[in-house]
């Protein structure tokens, strides 16, 4: 599409149009994602406002746990003590389910050292999983952080947004927008009925999820494929639920999940999408459908919590138009099968963050935000495809069902599991990004330095990081002029002496690399690329 088209989405409404301060950028939606990318906007520099209509964090049933590349995000932030804590209290509530379904604490399954999850539906086995593969080395102590449920992962990083000084405007609805060559005009409505606002940035990002006001008013192209069932994921009060097996289960009609948390129960329907997504789920509609799935007469007295869901499977064309661009389920819906929305979004947030950052403060070049989709779009790409394969292998019918077969028995092998588990974590990934070395492009293995601290904790300012691994003052001499955006560190590794130097982005995406074999080599071609000319230059 023509990123550089103005947009007028403005109504008859009547605003105030003497602007509420100006901003670099506004950002609609406070969930994690918007969260996640205001935050590291303001490690950048930038200014930010952050706007939500609802006036307190979503309690409603959603993702229930992060991988590996998004504990190792915040992990880089220093957010490790807060989200152990936060698994530590989703684990006390797993085991008070399995104790009550007959199981014991000491019986309760251990969280696997890396991230195991499931295939649609088919549980793979920690014990199978080959912890030597190369993909899952140093990658930092986040392999016990993986059962962090959405609702207090966004009180979380809520609070990590309130320390920098982010500002969050909940109770405020984004009703529309203008934009043009320098910037957005954007229009607010409180919730209360207090008279509407506009304010001033240079920037919008729709974080608002998958049915984004700010996607549709901008006008970016949303193809993809339709849904074909109705999914309910519920907290609910239920009795008559002894016949019930936990984990996933496969019917004759589709598919359930019960457990692992005290009352949540989920069901797969392939009876194409809901008539009516909008309003809430009803205690007789939740029952209707576990009966249905699972054969067994459960009564719903209360549902708690709840939320429909489909295998809806879209992704926008780019993720940027102009002045306005998008991040997470705003940029590409898919079926929650395998847990990987809310990772995806906070790849995308800590992907774009550093670099709107850098574009606002006038350090780097617009073009730098083309980067954006161009790293983000096929990793949302992937997700599409991945979650599209297990409802095919989900389906009610012979040949999905026969299918099923052959991967639960792959599931049921090392190679099987070790291949699953690396696409569910992440850490898989990789951008294509110039330059030879293994590492480039690649996560940044969370290094063991001499002093005995680790790379991750040297990266929590937000900054880039030039690691000179061999007392080089001509290494160091080459960050001349990025005083500010890359910080620089002298030290060894006493565990990887063949590395040199390591030139490691904002978002933890190593840039350059340098070995014994490669003496020659030298980060300015990457520096420039990513930070712009130095100062001075």
């Amino acid at each position: 599409m023509d990123t550089d088209t103005n947009t007028d989405t403005n109504t008859d409404t009547n605003y105030d149009t003497s602007y509420d301060t100006s901003y670099d950028v506004v950002v609609a939606g406070a969930g994690p994602v918007g969260l996640v990318l205001a935050s590291e906007l303001t490690l950048g520099g930038a200014r930010v406002l952050v706007v939500e209509r609802l006036a307190e964090v979503n309690e409603t049933i959603k993702a229930g746990g992060i991988n590996s590349t998004t504990a190792v995000a915040l992990y880089r932030r220093g957010l490790l003590p807060e989200l152990t804590q936060v698994h530590e209290e989703a684990m006390s509530r797993f085991k008070e389910f399995t104790r009550a379904h007959g199981g014991s604490e000491s019986a309760s399954p251990v969280p696997p050292p890396r991230f195991a999850g499931h295939f649609s539906g088919i549980m793979l086995r920690a014990d199978l999983l080959d912890e030597s593969d190369p993909a899952f080395a140093e990658l930092g102590p986040v392999e016990r952080v993986g059962l962090v449920p959405q609702a207090p992962l966004e009180r979380l990083l809520g609070r990590h947004a309130d320390r920098l000084g982010v500002e969050v405007r909940r109770q405020v609805e984004l009703t529309g927008f203008d934009t043009d060559e320098e910037g957005v005009t954007v229009h607010l409505a409180p919730t209360d009925g207090s008279a509407p606002r506009t304010v001033r940035a240079g920037w919008l990002v729709g974080c608002d999820g998958g049915r984004s006001l700010v996607r549709k008013l901008a006008g970016f192209e949303f193809p993809g494929t339709a849904p074909e069932i109705t999914g309910y994921q519920a907290i609910a009060d239920m009795t008559g639920t002894e016949p019930l097996r936990g984990g996933w289960n496969t019917t004759d009609v589709g598919t359930y999940a019960y457990g692992p948390m005290p009352g949540r129960v989920l069901t797969v329907e392939f009876d194409g999408p809901p008539a009516d997504r909008e309003s809430p789920v009803t205690a007789e509609e939740l029952q209707a459908s576990v009966r249905r799935v699972t054969g067994v007469d459960v009564t719903v007295h209360k549902v708690r919590s709840s939320t429909r869901f489909t295998d809806n499977c879209r992704q926008a064309d780019s993720y940027r138009a102009g002045r306005v661009l998008l991040a997470g389920d705003a940029a590409h819906v898919h079926s929650p099968f395998g847990g990987q929305g809310l990772n995806l979004g906070v790849g995308d947030a800590m992907n774009l963050g550093w670099k709107l950052a850098l574009v606002v403060s006038g350090r780097a070049p617009v073009e730098l935000l083309d980067t954006y989709t161009a790293e983000r779009h096929p990793i949302g790409a992937w997700v599409l495809d991945w979650t599209r394969a297990q409802i095919a292998v989900m389906r009610p019918e012979p040949r999905s069902r026969a299918l099923r077969e052959v991967v639960t028995d792959l599931a049921g092998t090392v190679d099987g599991t070790t291949y699953f588990v690396k696409k569910i974590s992440g850490v898989w990934q990789r951008y294509d990004l110039p330059g030879d070395h293994p590492l480039t492009g690649r996560s940044a293995p969370d290094l063991e330095l001499a002093d005995g601290t680790h790379l991750a904790d040297h990266l929590h300012t937000g900054r880039a990081l030039l690691l000179d691994l061999t007392d080089d003052p001509k290494l160091r001499a080459r960050a001349a002029g990025y005083e500010g955006l890359v910080d620089v560190l002298t030290t060894t590794c006493p565990q990887h002496p063949e590395l040199t130097g390591l030139l490691v982005r904002p978002d933890g995406i190593t840039a350059w690399a340098a070995d014994t074999d490669s003496p020659e080599d030298d980060p300015t071609e990457a520096l420039r690329l990513w930070f712009g000319a130095p100062l001075g230059a």
